[in-house]
């Protein structure tokens, strides 16, 4: 195992904090779009995260108002107008591995919205397990604006997961904003928290979830994306065998130990 609480990363901000990291895109001034070297730092560390045991529980936040404005336009969809199909094969495969990352580090992923979450930065909200915003947050997956398909970076399965197949086809197709309503509606957002709290509210919940045993909810986390192509039966045996092993965890004889002594159980972990 590594320790990741002090990475001092070249393109985002990091913090790190009794177990909850937070993740930053750090350009305000431009609405925080990403850069080839932002994607590739962001998907070596969520790859790294796999075998860290001081982060429990990561959080995505805004920055100056914003989440992000996607993939930038003059650092990275103006080069791929001029790339080769190796290149363009290259940068896509890349991008999908930054959600694969995400989805495989082990780690329950919460994002906070405030301003736009568009492209990259909607796929981002969309490929993390909790999602919060403000009444103000609008979030597009515009492909299609710029002459893409709607099919980036695994939006055409995760998304009709959450929202349902006919909204997630109406996003992709037009490529138009959801509002911060519709995404709770939808169930896209777990609840609408104003400007002011949202990052406290984000923190609190994180807080929350790293206090508790954490190695089990690596554990749901796994069965959660799993379960996907798993057919019923299938699902229940795999899930047989995952509480399982967390039964011969010492934070599931901690939690029967405080149910016994009539206390909060304190989890380690392990």
């Amino acid at each position: 195992m590594t320790a990741m609480a002090g990475l001092e990363p070249q393109h985002f901000l990091w913090e790190a904090k009794d177990g909850v990291a937070t993740v930053r895109l750090n350009r305000p001034d431009r609405k925080n779009p990403l850069t080839f070297e932002s994607y590739a730092e962001l998907r070596d560390t969520f790859r790294a995260l796999v075998y860290a045991d001081d982060i429990d529980v990561v959080v995505f936040l805004p920055n100056g108002g914003n989440f992000s404005s996607g993939g930038d336009v003059h650092d990275i969809i103006g080069p791929l107008t001029r790339m080769d199909m190796k290149g363009l094969l290259a940068f896509t495969r890349m991008t999908g591995d930054f959600v694969k990352a995400m989805i495989h580090c082990g780690k329950p992923i919460i994002s906070a919205v405030d301003g736009v979450a568009v492209g990259a930065g909607a796929i981002i909200t969309m490929a993390s397990d909790i999602r919060l915003a403000t009444p103000e947050a609008k979030t597009a997956f515009l492909f299609t604006r710029v002459g893409l398909a709607g099919c980036d970076m695994g939006a055409c399965a995760i998304l009709p997961r959450i929202i349902g197949q006919g909204r997630a086809a109406e996003l992709l197709y037009t490529g138009r904003s959801m509002t911060a309503e519709e995404g709770e509606r939808w169930g896209y957002y777990n609840r609408l928290v104003s400007a002011d709290e949202l990052e406290a509210e984000a923190m609190t919940l994180a807080r929350s979830i790293a206090s508790g045993p954490t190695f089990a909810h690596g554990i749901t986390k796994t069965q959660l994306n799993q379960e996907w192509s798993m057919s019923l039966d299938q699902a229940i045996e795999a899930e047989a065998q995952a509480q399982a092993i967390c039964m011969q965890t010492g934070d599931f004889r901690r939690a029967y130990e405080a149910f016994v002594a009539k206390q909060k159980p304190v989890f380690e972990g392990d």
